[in-house]
């Protein structure tokens, strides 16, 4: 499998694109920031320079070709504003899907946020809202693109544990609690390869169910 990871740099998109190469699939991994290339080709991915802000989903549309499946893990950031939550959490992932249509990839993963199906806590502050509202603005459209077999995935607050390879993979509603890094981006491989959980929207958890398992029972 051809696999393209926007976002490529982050902590997730590093362990899947490891996990992928790993088992003999090929990874392009589009960053914003060209310092960042060597972690990116560490993990055995080669790299496409290409910031998600300011390019065309024509122009990216032509790093997608001969591509199976593309996965949206990109992200503005803790430390951006509201600006950047529309512009990269949000239009990001629109971009990538216009540009996956137009090179013909019908294969989409998008990882999002647990917590975008109620409105966000006002103690949180505006930039969380922000995050929230553009996450739950790109899942809508993502869910609604015809022209995409996706599958959305929200994990929950997200750690640097070592992964159990064990995980609670189902429906909304799921009560908040933590995964995982490695599990998470463990769920996204074996996604890649689940037909059966197109058209899903999927809530991630620390749990007891072996992953392939967890995966396999969605089926129906």
């Amino acid at each position: 499998m051809d696999v393209v990871i926007a976002g490529g740099h982050g902590q997730i998109a590093l362990r899947l694109s490891t996990l992928l190469v790993g088992r003999g699939h090929t990874v392009r991994s589009i960053v914003r920031n060209p310092d960042h290339t060597d972690d990116v080709r560490a993990t055995g991915a080669s790299v496409v320079v290409a910031d998600l802000e300011s390019t065309s989903a024509a122009d990216l549309a032509g790093h997608l070709t001969g591509a199976d499946a593309v996965v949206f893990a990109a992200g503005a950031g803790p430390g951006s504003g509201v600006a950047r939550k529309e512009t990269v959490d949000r239009d990001g992932a629109t971009l990538l899907a216009d540009a996956a249509a137009q090179a013909g990839v019908r294969r989409y993963l998008l990882v999002s946020s647990t917590g975008v199906d109620a409105e966000p806590d006002p103690e949180r502050g505006e930039v969380w809202a922000a995050y929230i509202r553009a996450k739950r603005a790109a899942e809508e459209a993502i869910r609604d693109d015809d022209r995409l077999d996706a599958t959305i995935l929200r994990p929950g607050r997200l750690t640097d544990d070592p992964g159990t390879g064990k995980v609670t993979l189902a429906p909304p509603p799921v009560d908040r609690t933590d995964v995982t890094r490695d599990d998470t981006a463990a769920v996204l491989a074996a996604l890649l390869t689940a037909p059966h959980t197109i058209g899903a929207t999927l809530e991630l958890r620390e749990g007891d169910v072996a992953l392939p398992e967890a995966v396999a029972a969605l089926d129906g």
